[in-house]
């Protein structure tokens, strides 16, 4: 049985990744698990559910390899209070672009050190942690394949809020898709293992719903390019009122 326990999270992932601690509720003891994970819910950080937000908002689509992984260590307040996160970061290798934007901000990276979900820790013993992910969205594993929809962000700053440095994001749930085996849809997702035939299926559930990743699920690369040439970018929205790094002294 595989235990999911529901947060209710503000932020991404990157931020829950170095936060200051959880309050864990609605633990549903009966759910099938294999092992005990946190999935918690985040907010995306930019639309990410069609082809058409791809092409929008993303300068390239990518395939990674994740090869390695480096923890981040909880804060000293967190040790002191006995619980809180392990952070992480995993190396990505960039094994093949699939698609770019014409005008992209800079050129696809050769390798990328990916801000990932950690572990929460609990009873003063950090080794004594749960896996966390995130709905719908793999945790990103060594070992696996992703295929990523990612854009570069210059540094930005929102007033009450911590500088952001400039980085390389994907866009949110939608767009971080398992990939392994050259197969949409198959590999690690919420830190377990998904076949292609749960890829379709989960496809068939999401009805009308469905998203990019459900429509190509079970395919290969050249179903995904497919569909991303044939999409129409629309006008990109403004979200937040981000201003240069620089307007925050």
């Amino acid at each position: 049985m595989r235990r999911r326990t529901r947060l209710a999270l503000l932020g991404t992932a990157a931020a829950l990744a170095v936060g200051t601690g959880l309050a864990v509720s609605d633990r549903d003891e009966a759910t099938a698990r294999t092992e005990d994970v946190i999935v918690g819910q985040g907010a995306d950080h930019l639309p990410n559910r069609s082809a058409s937000d791809w092409v929008t908002y993303a300068d390239h689509v990518v395939v990674v390899s994740a090869t390695g992984e480096k923890e981040i260590a909880p804060t000293q307040q967190e040790v002191e209070r006995g619980e809180g996160t392990v952070g992480l970061t995993v190396a990505l290798t960039v094994d093949k672009v699939v698609w770019s934007r014409p005008d992209a901000h800079r050129p696809a990276p050769d390798t990328w050190e990916y801000s990932a979900m950690g572990w929460q820790f609990q009873g003063g013993d950090t080794g004594n942690r749960t896996k966390m992910a995130l709905v719908d969205q793999p945790r990103v594993e060594p070992g696996h394949r992703y295929v990523m929809a990612i854009r570069w962000e210059a540094a930005t700053c929102s007033p009450g809020d911590d500088p952001e440095p400039a980085q390389r994001r994907g866009l949110g749930e939608g767009s971080e898709v398992p990939f392994d085996a050259g197969v949409i849809g198959q590999g690690e997702l919420e830190g377990r293992s998904r076949t292609a035939a749960q890829a379709r299926s989960a496809k068939l559930e999401a009805g009308d719903d469905a998203g990019l990743e459900d429509q190509v699920a079970g395919r290969g690369e050249d179903a995904l390019v497919q569909e991303l040439k044939a999409a129409q970018p629309h006008e990109p929205e403004t979200f937040g009122p981000a201003r240069p790094r620089d307007a925050c002294a």
